[in-house]
């Protein structure tokens, strides 16, 4: 493990100190409205992957609906139901649907904006990050399937792009490929960070235009290492929190891949949002498994030290409820749109 000094965010942290934050922290008043958005008759919304709300107000949702599909992994098919992509206008009204039928679309995980309102997609089974203009045209891949074949390796210091070709580790050899990943997030200078996170149980970080730079993590206990890494968030000083969910806790990284803390007792973490502004807060969904209701099933409030605001809701099927929130936007701090996958719904949440 490599030695770190003491770090300064939202409070001074010694480096491998854990934050335990207090299960039992203040409720939070909110009001939810659930299901806010409208489908067409003939389209229903299914689990809820991934939903995300641009700089007008526009809802994407990536969700697990869809055309059957088979895809075949190793020796084993996979019948799944495919994934889809939905836009809705800022009054919840459905517009379109985007990217019908893609080869790139076939187990919804997540559904990210970026600062230029482009939109991006992450494909558990099909292994890519796919970005997206407004327009709905795909500007970069990163990622790719596997092959069904072995091939050789690249040749050293080959280079390449968003996944593909390249010596380095992680740098897309056959064994390098996205094995399920889970999210994407950015920081300020545009750097993209991929959570490489049931597979591979790595974070894998590319410069803007998709150049890999470096991946860290594998699969342990240790700080630095993780059971499972499920969402992904950074800061405005490009520190990057990772949801280990394998090992319920969130994990904190410099932007370069240095472990500085932990929180942990915020249940197992699987759902993470950073809010904007000059006082950021990080929300956190604490999974349950969807035959369970009667656990877990919250959403945290945090602050970027560890400390624990509030909490809000738990788990079940009723408004104020959640089943297995496996998506939090939050491009304001008080206002929350909830990606459910057991209720396949998505509620928007007022914070009071």
């Amino acid at each position: 493990m490599k030695s770190f000094t003491p770090i300064v965010l939202g409070a001074v942290l010694l480096a491998g100190v854990t934050v335990r934050a207090q299960n039992q922290a203040p409720e939070i008043a909110f009001e939810s409205v659930a299901n806010p958005l409208t489908l067409p008759d003939d389209i229903y919304l299914g689990e809820v992957g991934g939903v995300a709300a641009n700089s007008k107000g526009d809802v994407f949702v990536y969700t697990r609906t869809g055309h059957p599909t088979i895809s075949i992994g190793g020796s084993r098919a996979f019948a799944h139901g495919g994934s889809r992509l939905f836009q809705f206008d800022r009054s919840g009204k459905f517009t379109r649907e985007i990217g019908k039928d893609s080869y790139g679309m076939m187990f919804a995980q997540q559904v990210r904006i970026d600062p230029q309102d482009n939109v991006w997609i992450v494909d558990q089974m099909t292994g890519y990050v796919m970005k997206l203009d407004s327009g709905g045209r795909v500007l970069m891949l990163l990622g790719r399937k596997p092959e069904s074949v072995p091939v050789p390796a690249p040749a050293p210091g080959a280079g390449g792009r968003g996944g593909r070709g390249g010596g380095l580790p992680g740098a897309g050899a056959q064994s390098d490929v996205f094995n399920r990943p889970t999210d994407v997030a950015w920081d300020s200078a545009g750097n993209i960070f991929v959570a490489d996170g049931m597979g591979n149980a790595r974070i894998a970080k590319f410069d803007s235009k998709g150049v890999f730079i470096k991946s860290w993590g594998s699969r342990g206990t240790d700080p630095g290492m993780f059971g499972t890494v499920t969402a992904l968030a950074v800061d405005a000083q490009g520190n990057v929190y990772a949801a280990d969910g394998g090992n319920k806790r969130i994990q904190v990284f410099d932007n370069n891949g240095t472990f500085k803390t932990q929180f942990a007792n915020v249940g197992t973490p699987s759902a993470l949002c950073m809010t904007p502004g000059p006082n950021q807060f990080l929300y956190s969904s604490n999974s349950n498994p969807p035959e369970d209701f009667d656990s877990g099933g919250e959403i945290y409030k945090l602050k970027l030290d560890g400390t624990v605001v509030g909490r809000l809701g738990k788990a079940g099927k009723r408004p104020k409820e959640f089943g297995t929130v496996n998506s939090i936007d939050c491009r304001s701090e008080n206002s929350l749109l909830v990606g459910e996958v057991s209720n396949m719904r998505v509620q928007k949440l007022t914070l009071r």
